[in-house]
């Protein structure tokens, strides 16, 4: 067995919460590990799988790797379950996978190394799943957590014990711009309306998801390292305050820009929708610049009112739009009728309306000039890797500290949280598009830069990367030494 065992690549698992976002950028990871002559093991529920075989060319992609295979487990919801409760899918699914999850990597550890894969030497976990770090922790498989979303992000919710014993968490009136205070490292510019949406927790419910969040949040301290999908000189201020506590951190991203400079390849889509591609044949008739692309994510929900708020500000402001409204994501069902005549006539002349867009793809064509975002964080880099500054409507999770960097932080756009009416609206696209559209450019194109430089050789996330892939080597050859041992 030992000299097989030893002689084979070392083999990591990792294993996404099912939600878009998270599956996403784990997969361009594991593509990248794949690249690099690492077997792959990945850990999806039948759901998510089941939608990425229908709408995404992942599957396919991913399979040409002698190395990477998936392996599925349930998700402890009935099929026909929407799935658009996010915390009930969170108990369910946490409640469903631990003990499969002790299963299968129990099962690896007793079989024969005659099937040309090593045994998971290493765990590469989302990093709201610290149940995953338990289990193994008790088999005595190393882990590496993966955080999908910002560093900042992480960071707000770190600090959050310290929030909460300086009396600044809950909140106490309804002042939402006080300054936050108990963020080191973030100098006074976050206000309560810019931390995670979790934090504007006003009943038990919306307390107890707060907990679990800052919970899963500080068991990341147990690791032997962490991942971020982002770049040294985009949050290298607060990557400094997360190593004080987190040592070992490695940033990869932009992870879909960092994959497509490590194999030349033309842009993968991870979607578990289906893309409609015609709105590309429309983009290529329009002039340069000239579109705001509109996308609220995969999870997001709007009203009526507010979908026809949009509809308004977008339309007076004289500008191109393209806007993807998925099925079912308006809520309440006769929307269409609220439609003027006039409404849809601008509509035909200026606009594009589509159920889901190829988004990559969309943000690096010629014709798109500003992006109307719900700022969750794949979104976010995939406009700074294109250079398309942003105006940022915040829903929820992360979406509302990712819109105060990109507007305070960083100047790559406009942060509109909180608000919905079709004057603003209309302003801030005329903001984004005109008016300052020199400014937001100039830095966008700054920024753009800075990020294709961190995943080229001689980058941050270039030599991190292969640091990563040093390390996995590492605890792949250790792995294979002690299971000789104990043989």
């Amino acid at each position: 067995m030992g000299d097989q065992e030893t002689e084979l690549p070392p083999h990591v698992l990792i294993f996404p919460y099912p939600a878009q976002g998270h599956v996403n950028s784990m997969l361009k990871l594991a593509e990248l590990l794949c690249h690099a002559g690492i077997h792959v093991t990945f850990l999806l529920t039948d759901h998510i799988h089941g939608r990425l075989l229908r709408h995404s060319n992942a599957p396919s992609q991913l399979t040409r790797y002698s190395g990477f295979r998936f392996e599925t487990i349930p998700d402890g919801l009935p099929e026909d379950d929407p799935r658009d409760k996010i915390m009930e899918l969170f108990r369910s699914f946490t409640a469903t996978a631990k003990p499969l999850l002790g299963e299968l990597l129990r099962s690896d550890r007793e079989k024969d190394s005659d099937s040309g894969r090593k045994r998971v030497s290493c765990i590469i976990a989302d990093g709201i799943m610290s149940f995953a770090i338990d289990v193994a922790e008790e088999i005595g498989i190393p882990v590496i957590v993966f955080r999908t979303t910002a560093a900042c992000n992480f960071w707000a919710y770190f600090c959050g014990p310290k929030l909460i014993e300086a009396g600044e968490i809950p909140f106490q009136g309804n002042n939402m711009d006080e300054p936050i205070k108990g963020i080191t490292g973030v100098d006074g510019f976050l206000r309560r309306r810019d931390l995670p949406s979790f934090y504007r927790a006003r009943d038990k419910d919306d307390h107890d998801h707060l907990q679990i969040l800052l919970r899963e949040t500080l068991q990341t301290t147990r690791v032997r390292a962490m991942i971020f999908n982002t770049f040294e000189e985009l949050e290298g201020s607060i990557l400094a305050q997360a190593r004080s506590q987190c040592p070992q951190i490695y940033t990869l991203g932009p992870l879909h820009a960092h994959l497509k400079e490590r194999l030349a390849s033309p842009i993968t889509s991870n979607s578990l929708w289906e893309e409609n591609m015609s709105c590309m044949t429309w983009l290529d008739t329009q002039p340069l610049k000239s579109v705001i692309y509109i996308s609220f994510g995969s999870i997001t929900m709007t009203t009526k009112d507010q979908l026809m708020e949009f509809w308004h500000g977008l339309v007076n402001s004289g500008k191109r739009f393209l806007w993807v409204i998925r099925p079912n994501s308006v809520m309440g069902k006769d929307w269409e009728n609220h439609l003027s005549a006039e409404i849809l006539e601008a509509t035909k002349k200026r606009g594009f309306i589509v159920g889901w867009a190829p988004q990559e793809e969309v943000l690096c064509h010629k014709s798109t000039g500003g992006f109307l975002t719900h700022s969750g964080w794949n979104s976010t880099l995939e406009s700074i890797v294109a250079g398309v500054p942003m105006i940022c409507w915040p829903c929820f999770g992360d979406q509302h500290i990712n819109s105060r960097f990109v507007g305070e932080v960083w100047k790559l756009g406009l942060d509109m949280k909180d608000t919905c009416d079709r004057v603003t609206i209309e302003k801030v696209i005329r903001d984004l598009m005109d008016v300052r559209r020199q400014e937001f450019k100039q830095a966008s194109d700054r920024m753009a830069k800075l990020a294709k430089n961190a995943v080229t050789e001689g980058g941050s996330s270039y030599g991190n990367l292969d640091c990563l892939v040093r390390d996995i080597r590492l605890m792949g050859v250790v792995s294979a030494v002690e299971m000789q041992h104990h043989a």
